[in-house]
């Protein structure tokens, strides 16, 4: 893990979950992470716990594109760079296309597809002027396969998958790697999201039965990041050993 010690991560999303799970892992490995997020009192108290200063919380909504380019230019400021950047703010609420959620629809476009966007529109102008840096994108299962009631989740997570290779193949000249993280049934709050109770509880059967800890996600941050410098991992696609969805 020499390659993570000392180097600038940008996490979105971090208040709880895979953000802040994977905080964790990469401050114990000597990493430096500035924390974005809405919930400040949550960032701060994850702050605490892994004892970096108040300087590296920063609110921030990723539907906001100025506070999305304020999060990160707060932490070249802060640092002198930005080597990663996780664009890992996401939301899940399921159900139906007949039930007509469409301000929910709107919301998940918002977060989970063009929170992605801002993200790579803040972070890649430090990064091509650096000449080196790491963009990781969270998709999802859902972004390979679509069930019944998740049908605008698994677009906007299919979405985020093509985004992310159209980047790793722009962004050759500037030495930034990239990568996608797509991970199954892991242990968040994401089925928190879900509004309608009928599938709010069939979502939440499955996840109390098949999902793993958020460490999982955590560890597969850190292994796309610990590569030798001329070693690109794209695209890691995990489950629970027994998800069969």
């Amino acid at each position: 893990m020499d390659a993570i010690k000392d180097k600038i991560v940008v996490i979105t999303g971090a208040s709880s979950g895979l953000g802040a799970e994977t905080a964790r892992h990469l401050v114990g490995n000597g990493a430096r992470v500035v924390l974005g997020a809405r919930r400040v009192e949550r960032l701060e108290a994850l702050a605490a716990e892994l004892g970096i200063g108040s300087q590296s919380v920063f609110k921030v909504d990723v539907t906001d594109r100025e506070q999305v380019k304020a999060l990160i230019d707060h932490a070249v400021e802060l640092h002198g760079r930005i080597d990663v950047l996780l664009n890992n703010a996401g939301l899940m609420p399921q159900s139906p296309l007949e039930r007509l959620k469409v301000d929910e629809w709107d919301r998940m476009i918002d977060v989970n597809l063009k929170g992605v966007m801002y993200g790579i529109a803040a972070a890649l102008p430090h990064m091509m002027k650096q000449k080196s840096g790491h963009i990781i994108n969270v998709s999802s299962v859902a972004g390979h396969k679509v069930r019944p009631g998740g049908v605008v989740y698994s677009a906007t997570k299919h979405a985020v998958r093509i985004i992310s290779e159209g980047l790793r193949q722009e962004v050759k000249p500037y030495n930034i790697r990239s990568t996608i993280i797509s991970p199954g049934a892991v242990a968040t709050e994401l089925p928190d999201h879900i509004t309608e109770p009928d599938v709010a509880k069939g979502i939440r059967d499955f996840y109390e039965q098949y999902a793993i800890p958020a460490d999982s996600f955590a560890r597969c941050v850190l292994f796309a990041m610990s590569q030798p410098a001329d070693v690109d991992i794209n695209e890691i696609l995990f489950r629970p050993t027994a998800q069969e969805y």
